[in-house]
């Protein structure tokens, strides 16, 4: 489900958010607490997302207006992911173009002990770097995997809450 909000970026969020209409979705006041409407007011020298009635407290920013787009399936994401055998991959092909890992680094433009750490695997090395070393071994480090996205289940209170998530990320 997306949630598009005019002058504002695309966000992501799970039903659960919506409310049983399943039109609008509606902000929670940071003041009060009430749903409704949501404006961004400033507030004693502080933005906030206030309703219409907190509103009056402050001098209003801007309206937000928001409209829920559902989509049918749910979608996966796709990510760039290190290979597991990445240290070995990495140490044999150094090793089979015949150089040290002091001159490896040097063309890398990166640091010696940084190619050491990857090498003995206590390294991951980020998705940019796993490209560059792609390139000047001539290996394939860097693969593409499917990841499906999960949505949140709500506690026993009925809202979402902080535990909520922890325990959709785990």
């Amino acid at each position: 489900m997306r949630v598009v909000v005019s002058r504002f970026s695309e966000i992501t969020i799970a039903e659960n958010f919506l409310y049983p209409n399943n039109d609008i979705f509606h902000m929670v006041c940071e003041m009060c607490g009430k749903t409704g409407q949501e404006m961004r007011a400033l507030v004693e020298g502080t933005e906030l997302t206030v309703c219409p009635a907190c509103a009056r407290y402050g001098k209003v920013l801007q309206k937000r207006v928001v409209k829920v787009v559902k989509n049918e399936a749910p979608k996966k994401e796709i990510l760039e992911v290190v290979v597991p055998e990445y240290a070995k991959l990495v140490r044999d092909a150094r090793e089979k173009s015949s150089m040290t890992q002091k001159e490896f680094a040097r063309m890398l433009n990166e640091k010696e002990s940084i190619i050491q750490k990857i090498e003995n695997g206590q390294f991951v090395p980020p998705i940019s770097m796993a490209k560059k070393l792609e390139k000047m071994l001539k290996i394939k480090l860097v693969v593409l995997e499917e990841e499906e996205k999960t949505t949140l289940q709500k506690g026993k209170s009925g809202a979402l809450t902080i535990g909520d998530i922890i325990k959709a990320k785990i």
